[in-house]
């Protein structure tokens, strides 16, 4: 079970860096360059939501169906598995929504580049004519 989480959390590293060198200030040379190959990049991480939201549909079902250990009849070490697996649900929420939002957010910032770029075009074409 903990190869998914691990797979997240490499998907989440991944697309970290990559937002991360889409909004470094470099040449517009450059910047074409990493906007083509991010832009490419896009379609095959989309397969990023799903999984997420699968995930958390997971994460939602496992609560909802968890044995609570919130009277006295429980013992110290089935309190601190509560805990402890409580915990580790709030930190893959957190990684579920992270990745999807970062997918989003490398989404509207190349979307923004490729349209700068054609308004670039656009307004070249009408100042030549």
């Amino acid at each position: 079970m903990a190869l998914q989480w691990m797979i997240l959390a490499c998907v989440v590293a991944v697309e970290a860096a990559v937002a991360a060198l889409v909004t470094l200030p470099v040449p517009r040379a450059v910047r074409g360059q990493i906007v083509a190959l991010t832009s490419l990049f896009l379609q095959p991480l989309s397969s990023v939501i799903p999984f997420a939201a699968f995930q958390l549909l997971d994460i939602y079902w496992k609560k909802e169906h968890r044995l609570m250990c919130t009277s006295e009849i429980c013992t110290a070490e089935e309190r601190i598995h509560f805990e402890k697996s409580m915990f580790k649900a709030q930190r893959n929420v957190i990684l579920c929504v992270s990745a999807c939002l970062l997918y989003w957010c490398i989404y509207r910032i190349v979307k923004f580049n490729k349209d700068i770029k054609a308004l670039e075009e656009t307004e070249k074409r009408l100042k030549e004519e």
